[in-house]
């Protein structure tokens, strides 16, 4: 679990700790990697790009400084960090991993507890975009999860979408037992979904693994015009409906004139707080609230939903669900309309 990489405090996880010990040394049940380039996650970056008025130098500066100080790349605001690809530079012996020397990997777990060293100053990078080039190493544990990067994709558009592969995976299951518990009813009426922020990363792989899991009738909820007409041309959504995700009435109301009613799942994947009334007044009784962005705040998720009555189950995606990196590549090589969304945003980038 790489407790002994922990500097401080004593007796925490990585995850949870202030400083990692980023020695390229490896223990025999760690793995070294060669990093070629991190991704920032979404939250992380817009609040950096934020607070430095989109200076890419200042924006830079301070991912060095963070990395330097921690030994991990974990915002100090968002707590949170992204994920990286490279290329295996040394296995210990004792890995449970089952990578080899030479093995071209992206990372399944966070940067936050992920041991980092960047040895170029990223130089590279403007400091504009989530995707960082970056020369430099990171320690991976027995605990740790990586894929092998797939060789018929573009590194930048695979490290893309392992980035949010959990949120497609727990949404298909969420679904898929809705659908699963209402054949048993004798049901027969159709399961909604409700994303929000549907045209994004994480949100167009949630629409697209809800209709394969089941789903009726699903509806993307997107801020603006030109993410509008992009997620209606992917053909990704039953609907597609304009709410600002952090205005709640508006963002019910858009659900239920869209679906005819409040959405039996309703999954939430944008970067901005703010966002968990709008969620859970969307959803009906009885239905479930899948939070995906790092942005959401427990407390008000927790406390709006008692202080609205709603009788909804509220789960953190934690991103990770077993087969989670093979469902995500497996979208996007089938899903015209996802992949062209990736594509469109790592153009953009």
């Amino acid at each position: 679990m790489g407790l002994h990489r922990v500097v401080e405090p004593a007796g925490v996880l990585p995850q949870a700790a202030w400083r990692l010990d980023a020695d390229p040394r490896i223990a025999p049940n760690e793995v070294r990697i060669r990093v070629e380039r991190l991704n920032l996650d979404a939250a992380s970056f817009r609040q950096l790009a934020q607070k430095h008025d989109g200076d890419g130098a200042k924006v830079r500066a301070e991912v060095l400084e963070i990395v330097s100080a921690r030994g991990k790349m974990q915002n100090p605001v968002t707590g949170s960090g992204g994920m990286l690809i490279g290329t295996v530079e040394e296995a210990g012996r004792r890995s449970p991993l089952g990578l080899a020397v030479g093995d071209r990997v992206a990372t399944l777990v966070s940067l936050t507890l992920t041991p980092l060293a960047i040895l170029d100053g990223l130089a590279r990078w403007d400091g504009r975009s989530e995707q960082v080039p970056c020369d430099g190493y990171a320690i991976l544990f027995a605990r740790s999860i990586a894929a092998v990067l797939p060789a018929d994709l573009h590194p930048e558009l695979a490290l893309a979408v392992l980035d949010v592969c959990g949120a497609p995976a727990l949404t298909a299951r969420v679904v898929a037992e809705q659908v699963a518990r209402r054949e048993r009813a004798g049901d027969g009426s159709p399961v909604t979904v409700a994303v929000i922020g549907g045209a994004g990363k994480s949100g167009s792989l949630s629409l697209a693994a809800a209709r394969r899991a089941g789903a009726g009738r699903t509806v993307g909820v997107v801020p603006v015009a030109a993410e509008r007409d992009a997620l209606v041309a992917a053909g990704l959504a039953s609907v597609v409906a304009l709410a600002d995700a952090r205005d709640p009435v508006g963002v019910s109301s858009a659900v239920t004139t869209a679906l005819g009613g409040p959405a039996d799942v309703t999954v939430v994947c944008v970067d901005v707080p703010g966002c968990e009334h709008g969620a859970v007044l969307a959803t009906a009784d009885g239905g479930t609230v899948i939070f995906f962005s790092m942005a959401t705040s427990f407390a008000a998720a927790a406390l709006g939903a008692e202080g609205l009555a709603a009788d909804v189950t509220m789960l953190v995606g934690n991103g990770y669900v077993p087969g989670h990196a093979e469902l995500a590549l497996g979208l996007v090589r089938s899903e015209p309309g996802v992949r062209g969304l990736f594509a469109s945003r790592l153009a953009a980038d």
